[in-house]
């Protein structure tokens, strides 16, 4: 698992740490990951032109150290200086190494789009807002720039704590975070412009306090994942009801249920329309179907996908929500949990809502769907507080927050994704999970990261219909399942894990 601090946690745990080293020993652990890293990037260091952006901060300092060791291995060393002061420790080590330093200018803007590695130290974790010049006229050099980028601890111009990017900023290949992750690097908009994010180890682990976000890896959601033991009986391993579909849309239904019984529920009960019954038996024989009627026997419920927002759907919805059986509440019926969330905030059994953001803005009432995709982790766990349950916000990145726990991102989202009727099949897995045990949060993060390794795998990379996607979770399940025996992921193998 990944985990991830505010910066007001780092500062306290750095200080705590370096109290007991000598003087400028964590900057040198640092700088020691870095050059690692810009050696990998690069493959041969001898001959290679580095340029490093370096602001007055520690990250510059760290840039400046990890530039004079490429430097003793015969890279030629260019350090950028985005204003009069700059680390003096760090710029001594890199001149002696061999190093130069130069101004902004038409100099610095050749070196630099000349680069085969460019190292981003302008601002350090503490920034707030958008780049300011010097700072954003060489990150945007630098994003032109046919050389890679690689990012110290955070790029430029990325709020740490949000993921916010308030204006200019780098766009990096690669970001090296130091002691622990930064919320920033794997929500985004902030997450897309971190690249491929390696942690160096330098230390702080016992000072940290718990995590601000949680990242699941595969072998976090294999240990999750329910597994039928040599007594499982089709009741045992979890019935789920669903209510989705319409006349209007029934493939909502059909890739709902499709999603619950490919992620490996004991029972599907469907309850719709007799022409949406049709339909479901049609693909899915195994399901039992009924006519509309939250109370039938069943483990939990999927509600609300493609479900209209009529008073039928209202009162439907009032009648899952009475139970207390674990509910998951998504699309047309978060729509109405907007218009009167009454029937919510009185439940007290597990919830799980999954809305997108403009969903997700319904909710928030004074909220539009742009804040909400600018400061994501924000709204969710504001959600996740002011409906007392477990909130999935789907999207560029999806997050779960849960009141008294670490809000979490999933790590293997994907554009292939933006396909309708994706989210409906969402709505099957998770609730399938939430059927089989699962409390809400697991099942919510368990079924996301499914949900985005099944988008990769479906078609190698080539574009997915959520009928693809439904054909390729038990390929995703069997992958992250295999983890639980000590095997190497595949998915890790291929390097499709990029945050």
């Amino acid at each position: 698992m990944r985990r991830a601090h505010t910066v007001e946690a780092v500062r306290a745990a750095e200080a705590e740490l370096m109290a007991r080293l000598p003087e400028g020993a964590l900057m040198q652990r640092a700088a020691a990951g870095l050059a690692v890293a810009g050696a990998r990037m690069l493959g041969r260091v001898y001959g290679a032109r580095v340029v490093l952006l370096v602001g007055g901060g520690d990250n510059g300092g760290d840039a400046l150290y990890a530039g004079a060791r490429l430097a003793r291995r015969g890279a030629a060393v260019r350090a950028v200086a985005a204003g009069a002061r700059i680390h003096p420790g760090g710029l001594a080590a890199l001149r002696a190494a061999g190093g130069r330093t130069l101004a902004p200018g038409e100099a610095a803007a050749a070196e630099i789009a000349a680069a085969d590695l460019i190292v981003d130290g302008l601002v350090g974790i503490g920034g707030r807002g958008g780049l300011r010049e010097p700072h954003a006229g060489l990150a945007a050099l630098a994003n032109a720039a046919p050389g890679p980028v690689l990012a110290v601890d955070l790029p430029s111009g990325i709020d740490a704590d949000t993921g916010e990017v308030a204006g200019a900023a780098i766009t990096a290949d690669a970001t090296v975070c130091f002691g622990t992750g930064k919320p920033g690097l794997f929500v985004d908009p902030g997450a897309g412009h971190a690249g491929a994010v390696h942690l160096v180890d330098i230390g702080l682990g016992p000072e940290l306090p718990a995590p601000r976000l949680e990242c699941l890896q595969g072998a976090d959601v294999a240990a999750l994942l329910p597994h039928p033991a040599r007594e499982s009986d089709k009741y045992r391993r979890g019935v789920l009801g669903i209510a989705a579909g319409s006349d209007a849309y029934p493939g909502a239904a059909v890739l709902a249920v499709g999603g619950a019984l490919r992620t490996g529920v004991g029972m599907v009960r469907y309850a719709g329309p007799s022409g949406v019954c049709s339909r479901v038996l049609d693909r899915w024989p195994e399901a039992v179907v009924s006519a509309s009627d939250p109370g039938l026997r069943v483990a939990a419920w999927a509600v609300g996908p493609g479900r209209g927002t009529g008073e039928q759907s209202r009162e439907e919805l009032e009648e899952v929500l009475e139970t207390d059986l674990p509910v998951l509440v998504d699309a047309d019926a978060i729509t109405l949990l907007a218009e009167d969330p009454r029937a919510l905030q009185e439940r007290s059994a597990p919830t799980l809502l999954t809305p997108h953001a403009g969903e997700l803005a319904r909710l928030l009432p004074g909220t539009d769907r742009g804040t909400v995709e600018e400061r994501r982790l924000e709204h969710v766990e504001r959600a996740a507080e002011e409906y007392g349950c477990t909130v999935l916000l789907k999207g560029s990145t999806t997050v779960v927050a849960q009141p008294g726990r670490p809000a979490a991102a999933n790590l293997t989202g994907t554009p292939l994704l933006a396909a309708a009727g994706s989210g409906d099949v969402l709505s099957g897995m998770a609730g399938a999970l939430l059927a089989s045990g699962l409390r809400p949060r697991e099942a919510a993060l368990a079924a996301a990261h499914l949900h985005g390794l099944a988008a990769r795998l479906a078609r190698g990379g080539a574009p997915v219909s959520a009928g693809d996607l439904v054909e390729a979770v038990p390929r995703a399940v069997a992958e992250v399942s295999a983890l639980a025996d000590g095997s190497a992921p595949p998915a890790d193998r291929a390097g499709r894990y990029r945050r």
